[in-house]
């Protein structure tokens, strides 16, 4: 793919395409049409950080940031399998179900039986992966819509979860389960006002985040595809430097690094990769893109849908690990809701609706959203009534936005 001699370089986004410049447009206009446009997701996430900082004063507290993280990194993972899904062009309304049945998995275990808290661990993710193979099972081999599949696995889980729990909760996990989501690690390089090993662990992601950044570019440069004029290359990498450093030296003001956080950080970049260059993520594309296009070059459609629903199975799995640690205990009514915010967290971040659009980053970006947006209101005593009118209308808006692009995009072109 080569570039037009009248284009020039576009994009900050590091998954761009081809976009040319208009011709006769000014640098403004370039930065709107081509940058604002693919980036929008994460000027509005930086804008409702600048706002909420303004209204609440504690917002960017060092204990406020990091109860963010603790509160709401199941959400992410959760995310990170529900866009494969929707992605795929299907949908996992179960999950918040399977979170509660594999959190009373492990609490039957670790709390009621005495077992070990890695056991329960365990049992919890092999829990969620079998619920995961047989939903796939009856999607990618019978052919039921996964609407319908997950619509029935929402109730056949939640029910198991209480008859698991016995219609009681069980607590408390303690221990090293309860550290999961609970745990932090500070003073291994000292530090009085501020722990020095969270700042040079984030110090550390940041480097490797800006040398793959670079051999990114340098690689499309060679390939003669599209890459953001230098300023603005720097230009990004220097802000998300800069948001993660001060991040990093806000949370380490108050407990250290998150345990969760690092466990996080893993999921993310092996997403990543699993999506951006392996053929099963390829498949994923190409079948939520043109399921009979894909058929007909020869991908394996049933076995990646299959697999799909498996890892969303296992996600969820680590999702009730995470959340059940999180509140030291397994309850009946545990997980309710959390496909929503899952699936919110996708179509904010840019997932399509019918399939084939999608990106770790912006799930992950559009979570972060749905989550400051909870924890503003939070802090704010907005009411719990209130709360879920703004999410929903949050939620309809990106989804209308989408269209809207879309639309307009079709329009141009």
């Amino acid at each position: 793919m080569t570039v037009p001699r009248d284009a020039e370089p576009a994009l900050i986004d590091d998954e761009a395409f081809l976009i040319p410049q208009p011709k006769g447009g000014s640098i403004w206009a370039y930065l709107l049409e081509n940058v604002l446009r693919r980036n929008g997701i994460l000027v509005a996430f930086i804008v409702i950080i600048v706002a909420l900082s303004i209204w609440q004063n504690m917002f960017l507290s060092p204990s406020n940031l990091t109860n963010l993280v603790l509160q709401y990194s199941y959400i992410l993972v959760l995310a990170l399998g529900m866009l494969m899904v929707i992605v795929l062009a299907q949908i996992d309304l179960s999950v918040g179900s399977v979170v509660a049945f594999t959190g009373a998995v492990a609490a039957v275990l670790v709390v009621r039986m005495g077992l070990p808290w890695w056991v329960g661990v365990l049992a919890a993710i092999l829990s969620g992966t079998l619920v995961g193979a047989w939903q796939g099972f009856w999607v990618a081999i019978v052919g039921i819509p996964g609407f319908v599949v997950t619509l029935g696995g929402q109730l056949i889980f939640r029910g198991l979860a209480q008859l698991t729990l016995n219609y009681v909760s069980l607590s408390p996990f303690g221990g090293a389960y309860y550290g999961i989501s609970n745990g932090f690690i500070k003073g291994w390089f000292g530090g009085t006002s501020f722990d020095v090993f969270t700042v040079v662990v984030f110090a550390v992601a940041v480097v490797g985040y800006a040398v793959s950044a670079w051999r990114s570019r340098m690689a499309r440069i060679k390939y003669q595809q599209s890459v953001a004029p230098l300023p603005l290359f720097v230009l990004q990498v220097v802000l998300v430097a800069a948001v993660a450093l001060f991040f990093a030296w806000r949370i380490s003001q108050n407990r250290g690094l998150p345990v969760i956080l690092i466990i996080l950080a893993v999921f993310i970049m092996v997403y990543g990769v699993v999506m951006a260059r392996t053929s099963f993520g390829r498949g994923i594309y190409a079948i939520g893109g043109n399921l009979l296009a894909a058929q007909l070059s020869g991908v394996k459609t049933k076995a990646i849908t299959f697999w799909t629903f498996v890892n969303m199975g296992f996600l969820a799995g680590v999702a009730g690990v995470i959340y059940s640690a999180r509140m030291n205990s397994a309850q009946p009514a545990a997980g309710v809701g959390m496909e929503l915010d899952a699936i919110a967290a996708c179509f904010i971040g840019g997932a399509s609706t019918t399939g084939g659009i999608g990106r770790i980053a912006g799930a992950m970006v559009g979570g972060l959203i749905m989550a400051v947006i909870s924890n503003g209101m939070q802090l704010a005593g907005v009411s719990q009534g209130l709360q879920p009118v703004i999410k929903g209308l949050i939620l309809t808006l990106a989804v209308a936005f989408d269209l809207w692009n879309k639309r307009r995009t079709s329009v141009a072109a």
